[in-house]
């Protein structure tokens, strides 16, 4: 499988891998990588399996588990170790992959990404996957579709969604991404919630969640239970914001992750 990532600053510098949520593509994180990348970091942002231009799974799996493994495969491309930097799904995949190998990980920066989130949370983005899987007649359908979904403030130049989006024979939009990822068996299924616990068990690399205050996936009950199996663990909290907030907030994102770039420094050469 082929996952495409644009990079920003010197190839050679520390890097700093950036995930999407499900349903999203590099370019939500393309500010903070720029940011990261002029600060003397290599920022690099991913489309996720199944997502953007990064080939579709052609065993159609898209379990929590497999993204996991991408993330795997993906630190030993450096020579230095690398910081994982994940919303939502690309959260998840972050703390799965990065989770077992200690030695390659710098340091892992979740946004709103926790042990036991709430499944009725999950049916919004469950909507908007089979709303997706329909097509849209317009970009601007498309577009309030995304605000509605997502909880992100609707773009006002629709037209910008055309690069995120493919057009098929009848001239419906549909987002770049597999139908498939949408399945009911890949959105928070039991093993989801197993395999995100088990991480948090046995991740010993510095770690830091950004909670999105209006999240209405995460819990005190989850994150209560992250700390729990967590030691480690730093909490901090992203005032008025939703679950799907860092697409909008690259600026802020990107300085935080450099503030606490600063306490983590690089502890061996691989």
């Amino acid at each position: 499988m082929e996952l495409v990532g644009e990079a920003f600053g010197d190839p050679s510098a520390p890097p700093i891998l950036f995930f999407h949520g499900g349903g999203q593509s590099r370019s939500a994180w393309r500010g903070s990588a720029r940011i990261v990348g002029a600060a003397g970091y290599y920022g690099v942002t991913i489309d996720l399996r199944g997502h953007g231009e990064s080939d579709w799974a052609a065993d159609g799996d898209y379990l929590l588990d497999a993204f996991g493994r991408d993330v795997e495969q993906l630190l030993y491309q450096y020579e230095r170790p690398v910081t994982l930097v994940g919303a939502s799904r690309g959260g998840q995949a972050s703390l799965v992959g990065g989770s077992r190998h200690r030695d390659r990980v710098r340091l892992v920066m979740l946004a709103d990404v926790a042990p036991l989130m709430r499944d009725d949370g999950v049916d919004g983005i469950r909507a908007f996957f089979a709303e997706g899987a329909a097509g849209f007649d317009s970009l601007d359908q498309a577009a309030d579709s995304l605000a509605r979904h997502l909880e992100q403030p609707r773009m006002k130049d629709a037209s910008r969604l055309a690069r995120s989006m493919r057009q098929d024979a009848a001239g419906r939009w549909h987002w770049r991404w597999d139908p498939a990822t949408g399945n009911v068996e890949f959105l928070h299924p039991p093993s989801e919630g197993e395999a995100i616990l088990a991480a948090a068990a046995r991740i010993t690399s510095p770690i830091v969640l950004v909670r999105a205050e209006l999240s209405h996936l995460l819990t005190d009950e989850g994150v209560d239970r992250f700390y729990e199996l967590t030691p480690q663990l730093q909490v901090v909290t992203a005032m008025g914001v939703g679950h799907m907030f860092t697409a909008d907030r690259n600026d802020g994102f990107a300085a935080d992750l450099l503030d606490w770039l600063a306490k983590v420094p690089e502890r061996i050469a691989l």
